[in-house]
């Protein structure tokens, strides 16, 4: 199945040079380019993408609020793509914001070309977070500032069953499925099933939210 992708980026050169590694290959189809998070967030709605690759700094509209408006989108608009951050780590509280807005991920600009390839298809599926340990630590580090919410945020856990927990704990601290599984003594399928229900329960679009919710409730603190 093909990926469609948009690359939402105020540089020229960027998008260009994205757009074309990402075009040549086979299963990624990129429909689409805008200058800024506000033409991003009406070319997305026009064209549908799987992905959009979102800048975090941008003019007349940056990319966080351009990954709100498409995850969070007005009555009557029930598309809602993965969104991709682009960043650079001098703009860490950003992608913090981001992923509690509900992007799926972030990507540093400077990446070798293979990562951006690679970073695409993990969003486009929904099964990993991307680049866990540097997303981990940046999640971590902004928990330190931050009280944990121990009030609704915490209450929702009691939705949870006990290996629903447990299976979240491990989600949080960057565990894959498959080391999940080992670590549990289960079937890889079955951690999938135990994932997929933590994230219906909470009402989570996918890992990255996992793991923002994970240390706001206070289940995992930095350290753990």
């Amino acid at each position: 199945m093909t990926t469609r992708v948009i690359i939402v980026d105020d540089q020229a050169m960027v998008r260009a040079g994205f757009a074309a590694l990402l075009a040549a290959q086979s299963d990624i189809d990129v429909v689409g380019e805008a200058p800024d998070g506000a033409q991003g967030v009406e070319l997305s709605r026009r064209t549908h993408p799987d992905v959009v690759l979102m800048d975090v700094r941008m003019p007349e509209m940056d990319g966080l609020e351009a990954a709100r408006r498409l995850l969070a989108p007005p009555p009557g608009v029930t598309h809602r793509p993965r969104v991709l951050m682009l960043t650079t780590f001098d703009v860490d509280d950003y992608v913090y914001e981001a992923l509690r807005a509900g992007a799926s991920g972030f990507l540093l600009k400077d990446a070798p070309p293979a990562d951006l390839i690679a970073a695409v298809r993990v969003v486009a599926s929904g099964d990993a977070l991307l680049a866990p340990s540097v997303t981990r630590r940046l999640i971590a580090d902004f928990a330190r500032q931050r009280p944990a919410a121990r009030g609704r945020p915490a209450l929702r856990l009691k939705a949870l069953t006990e290996r629903e927990t447990e299976v979240l704990t491990l989600v949080a601290r960057g565990r894959s499925n498959a080391e999940i599984a080992a670590d549990l003594v289960l079937a890889e399928q079955t951690v999938k099933t135990h994932v997929s229900r933590v994230l219906t329960k909470l009402d989570l679009r996918d890992r990255a939210q996992a793991v923002v919710f994970a240390y706001e409730s206070g289940l995992v603190t930095p350290g753990d």
